[in-house]
């Protein structure tokens, strides 16, 4: 089975959940207490899809804005970037789309992007109807999930939906940044920067 690197940026605001989701993601852990990220952090995760496994190189970006300039550093050559902002927060959902703008002027022209409306756990006090951000991501053909990395909601779904999106090797598409064929390797790396 051909292994394949897929590098994955996430962005979003400072505290919207990107480190969260990511852990959760590859640790199927939790951590409320969780450091905002400085600069930005990376993990691995390899999983399956079709007759290929996908090794997620994710780069978790920090989101204070005094790294912002540091973003176009981890998304280029990325295959795909998750966008990440708290339902109970409009304004991280307005900064979002400022996110997609820079992504489409400075990113990779082929990137899978993908929008995360994390924090779902908190529909009680949320700001950001669902189907406004939906009905926005299908207006750039992003992909929409509502994740909530405290309860384990979504997460390994919105990884699964950027694999749907990615052009199998079978296709002819081994050739564009971001996708390396590489043999078949079982490790999940953890490194900090």
């Amino acid at each position: 089975m051909a292994l394949r690197e897929l590098k994955v940026c996430l962005l979003g605001d400072t505290g919207v959940g990107k480190s969260s989701i990511v852990w959760r993601f590859v640790e199927d852990s939790f951590d409320p207490n969780i450091n905002p990220t400085i600069g930005a952090s990376f993990m691995t995760k390899t999983v399956p899809h079709q007759n290929e496994l996908h090794k997620f190189l994710i780069w978790d970006t920090a989101g204070q804005e005094r790294f912002r300039a540091l973003a176009p550093m981890y998304y280029r050559g990325s295959t795909a970037a998750i966008i990440v902002y708290d339902i109970t927060k409009e304004e991280t959902f307005s900064t979002l789309k400022n996110w997609v703008k820079e992504l489409r002027q400075h990113g990779p022209p082929n990137i899978v992007v993908a929008i995360a409306g994390n924090k779902c756990d908190l529909n009680d006090v949320r700001e950001v109807l669902e189907k406004e951000a939906k009905d926005y991501a299908d207006s750039i053909n992003a992909v929409f999930v509502e994740t909530s990395a405290k309860n384990a909601i979504n997460i390994n779904e919105l990884f699964i939906e950027i694999s749907k999106r990615i052009p199998s090797a079978n296709a002819g598409a081994t050739s564009g940044k971001g996708f390396k064929l590489r043999r078949q390797s079982s490790e999940v790396e953890r490194r900090c920067c």
